[in-house]
């Protein structure tokens, strides 16, 4: 099965993207991740996305293609994958259409994330990382148990640049602004359209998550 996860920064993404992908046996494209690990071990990609993505401003249409086309080439691929940031826009949509149709596949499920801004602002401005191995923290809420060190690896966890409140604000107007409209766009797909509202305990969001799963009989699509 191949679904996107869609949700403002901080609407927890890269968390139900984690469990569907142990649930579904399917691996998560998290194009956000990829780019950042670009970055940090400077390479080619890295060099050319690193203003974009440390501002927290859209990545152009024809890098996020080839990083996308190449997460599809692998094998991993074959039987689904869950696209997790990516398409940010109507063109990178019809773009990611043409992709899968060439392998003779499609969208089959949309998963709509929702979480007030006032919400967001407060999870990623206590969110860390840790830079090696991805373990992802909220100071108020999943702090690490050794001060400021991953418990999965002992390296000393780091706030993202693009979490600073000032650039946590301008992600959402960006969001508002170029990614919403997708929304509309695949409303009008042949696709199963599922809305989940992620604030409050997470349990109850994967309750409610297992719930509309159950409601449209994820075995026939």
């Amino acid at each position: 099965m191949y679904l996107i996860l869609f949700g403002p920064p901080g609407a927890g993404k890269g968390t139900y993207a984690k469990m569907l992908s142990e649930w579904f046996n399917i691996p998560v494209i998290a194009t956000g991740d990829m780019l950042r690990d670009a970055i940090d071990k400077e390479t080619p990609l890295g060099k050319k996305v690193r203003n974009y993505v440390q501002n927290g401003k859209l990545v152009p249409d024809d890098l996020m293609e080839r990083v996308v086309a190449q997460e599809l080439d692998s094998d991993d691929a074959d039987d689904g994958v869950i696209f997790d940031g990516f398409p940010r826009n109507v063109n990178q949509a019809e773009m990611l259409g043409q992709l899968l149709r060439n392998k003779n596949r499609k969208i089959e499920l949309v998963i709509e994330l929702n979480t007030d801004d006032e919400e967001i602002i407060r999870r990623l401005s206590n969110r860390r990382v840790c830079p090696k191995c991805g373990e992802i923290y909220n100071l108020k809420n999943h702090p690490p148990q050794n001060n400021n060190m991953c418990d999965v690896c002992g390296t000393e966890i780091v706030q993202r640049e693009d979490d600073k409140p000032e650039t946590i604000k301008y992600r959402l107007k960006v969001y508002r602004e170029q990614t919403a409209p997708l929304l509309q766009y695949y409303r009008n797909q042949p696709v199963e359209y599922i809305q989940l509202n992620t604030s409050g305990q997470l349990d109850d969001g994967i309750q409610r998550l297992k719930q509309k799963l159950e409601e449209i009989d994820i075995s026939s699509i």
